[in-house]
């Protein structure tokens, strides 16, 4: 399982002109899932994100996390996170999870990091084309991939 994180001022996802989420301070975390991944993926992650410490004290350090600071988290499901560029031009996107791997993962992952967080989580849909608009604080950009733990 793979998040790109980054934090924000402010993210909202829109969808067909409709806006469907949107947070205010905080964190957006586009999130890719691989066939092999599972529920342990989810809780490392989910809790590694939460505790990241990668917003300002009053010093001016990177040493909050997102529950310490009562951020807000968007989550928006991103396959191409697993895109392999090894050979040609085009991108293979062979080891992103099919739909019926996937949604229920990333819904889960949704669903764990509101319950261990506290703080209001948003979502993109599944699968739809979305448009993402953010703007980035710093600018503060994390790569976690839950294989590459240990």
């Amino acid at each position: 399982m793979r998040a790109l994180i980054q934090k924000v001022e402010k993210a909202s996802v829109i969808i067909e002109g409709k806006c469907i989420g949107s947070i205010g301070k905080g964190l957006l975390i586009f999130l890719g899932v691989e066939e092999a991944d599972n529920y342990d993926d989810i809780d490392w992650l989910t809790a590694k994100i939460t505790k990241l410490r990668i917003f300002d004290d009053e010093k001016g350090v990177m040493n909050l996390s997102v529950k310490d600071i009562d951020g807000e988290i968007l989550v928006v499901s991103q396959f191409t996170l697993h895109a392999s560029t090894k050979k040609g031009n085009r991108p293979s996107y062979i080891r992103a999870a099919k739909p019926n791997t996937a949604i229920p993962l990333y819904e889960e992952f949704v669903k764990r990091l509101k319950n261990f967080s506290g703080l209001p989580v948003s979502s993109g849909e599944f699968g739809a084309y979305m448009k993402v608009q953010l703007i980035n604080d710093g600018p503060v950009t994390i790569w976690i991939d839950s294989k590459t733990k240990e």
